[in-house]
């Protein structure tokens, strides 16, 4: 390859540079008639041509899978595909779209557990047994697994804002409807209302890994995805908390009828503020994508994508596969676990709603820092396999610690070891994700995040209703080894997942270019830190 005059020097001297727009009219800026010529020398020089070009899929497919570390070596396939590069760019509004997901977010997450931390109370409220009761939570469970299909075919064809949009006017709409049904004799509409409401869940639960990858770059985007799932926390923290003070446990049907409806209308105004956010300020994507990685994706033409494909190449992926099943396990521990929190508290310290609602918001923050502390690492270690292996052991061993020390009368006990399991469980969320897209890249980061969301979904419908049995027949302590037991079939299957990380091997397709004694150009990949950003990366 020939560079025009000065690119060697000018290249070298800028290579991990990130320009924002100061330096962009600097003095000292690469001109941008080198840019382009430099452009074209690649374009001419390395783009194969004819039946030699592939697409960015069928590279992807290339990568070597590895020895099953998180090593990113070149390989002569590596070396043998060259890419140009692109310009991208960082917007300052990524961090507005990012909390407005949240906050649609955590509005969902909210009424899915409105009902259930205060279980005891609806349930001498609307005269219903505890199988009822838990439905109104397993409803969103169960709508996610027919849903979810045509809902990622309507992510990757309709776009983000879209599905957005839909989801956020399904959650408002339930809300409205559940204000209705502040009466005894209302079951039938509110749970018409919550599952208008776990229908919306669709439409969030596999965004996070997408909005990140649309809007941040490589060295901020499992932290932005942990964000992104940090909303949904949130709004099972405040379905933890909020609840039990807004509806205390009396006796009057008539007040307590009047402080569920004062929950229901605070739920609803909620929803709609959020809706009108969604609709007026929600974007789909920047006008310039903020990855090398997005950039090859957007270049990709249309008649080289199938959905049906995609589906099936997932399916057929195995490392892929074992972190389906094995998130599935350790997301529907958590999933039961949130169900039956109200039951495992009262059967063992009665008269303590308001307890266990605190007992579920320590699980819940701690999980959000878990969370963050998981997200900031992965951009800083990029070691995903070992985070989410060491991540899962300790969720086992802090679901051990909670099983044997919840009957042992001392709730501060409790407080502790709840907040050490949620940590790490919760915590292990957005690993899941991000894990996920760099075993699958160049799939849609929807379509990986929507089949781990279906696993968790299942499994929690089937670990719920069978904790919940057990706790009835031989107690709580007996219902929580239960969990323990696929915890650690989680943690074997996670052991042998191979990892390859082709996203990264994607982000840091960047040319060094070498100049040999006899004046002649070698061109090699750089491999290095995943530290180090695109010399073409601005931000705005």
């Amino acid at each position: 390859m020939r560079f025009p005059p000065r690119a060697p020097l000018e290249f070298l001297a800028t290579r991990g540079k990130t320009f924002t727009g100061s330096d962009m009219n600097s003095g000292d800026e690469v001109s941008h008639e080198w840019a382009d010529s430099l452009d074209k020398a690649r374009v001419n020089d390395c783009t194969p041509t004819g039946k030699e070009r592939n697409s960015l899929r069928e590279y992807a497919y290339c990568l070597p899978l590895g020895d099953g570390d998180d090593t990113l070596e070149p390989s002569a396939i590596d070396t043998a595909r060259l890419f140009p590069l692109m310009e991208t760019r960082l917007y300052k509004r990524r961090w507005v779209m990012l909390f407005i997901f949240s906050a649609y977010s955590m509005s969902n997450a909210f009424m899915w557990l409105q009902y259930g931390i205060i279980s005891n109370i609806f349930m001498r409220f609307y005269s219903i047994g505890t199988l009822a009761i838990d439905w109104l939570s397993m409803i969103y469970f169960l709508t996610y697994i027919p849903l979810i299909l045509p809902v990622m075919w309507l992510l990757d064809n309709r776009g983000i804002r879209d599905v957005v949009v839909v989801g956020s006017a399904y959650n408002c709409i339930g809300a409205w409807i559940k204000t209705g049904s502040a009466d005894p004799s209302m079951f039938a509409l509110t749970f018409f209302g919550q599952f208008v409401c776990s229908v919306a869940t669709v439409y969030i639960l596999g965004i996070p890994s997408r909005l990140a990858s649309l809007w941040f770059g490589q060295q901020e985007v499992s932290t932005a995805c942990s964000i992104g799932v940090l909303g949904n926390q949130l709004g099972i923290a405040i379905g933890f908390l909020v609840p039990p003070i807004l509806v205390p446990n009396v006796d009057d049907m008539d007040e307590l009828a009047h402080h569920i409806s004062i929950m229901f209308y605070i739920s609803a105004g909620m929803a709609t503020a959020i809706f009108v956010l969604v609709v007026i300020v929600f974007q789909e994507k920047p006008e310039i994508p903020p990855s090398q990685a997005q950039a090859q994706a957007r270049n990709m033409q249309p008649d080289e994508y199938s959905y049906t494909a995609s589906i099936l190449s997932l399916l057929r992926n195995k490392p892929f596969m074992l972190l389906v099943i094995s998130y599935g396990l350790n997301v529907g521990c958590f999933y039961a676990i949130s169900t039956l929190l109200n039951r495992m508290i009262i059967e063992q310290y009665p008269g303590e709603e308001v307890n266990a609602g605190r007992i579920g918001l320590t699980i819940v923050i701690a999980g959000m820092a878990g969370s963050l502390i998981c997200g900031v690492w992965l951009d800083k270690t990029k070691t995903y396999k070992q985070t989410t292996l060491a991540v899962y052991i300790l969720s086992l061993i802090g679901m051990l610690v909670y099983a044997f020390t919840l009957n042992l009368g001392h709730l501060w006990v409790v407080f502790v070891t709840a907040g050490v399991l949620g940590f790490f469980m919760t915590g292990y969320l957005p690993l899941g994700f991000e894990y996920a897209v760099e075993l699958t890249y160049p799939e849609s980061e929807g379509t990986s995040s929507g089949l781990l969301n279906c696993s968790a979904q299942i499994f929690g419908i089937i670990f719920t209703i069978a904790q919940g049995k057990i706790m009835d027949k031989w107690g709580t302590l007996a219902g929580n080894i239960f969990l323990c037991i696929f915890l650690l079939i989680g943690t074997v299957l996670t052991g042998f997942i191979k990892s390859d990380l082709r996203r990264q091997k994607a982000n840091q397709q960047v040319e060094v270019q070498t100049v040999s004694p006899a004046g002649s150009l070698s061109s090699v990949q750089d491999y290095g830190a995943t530290s180090c950003g695109s010399p073409w990366q601005r931000q705005s």
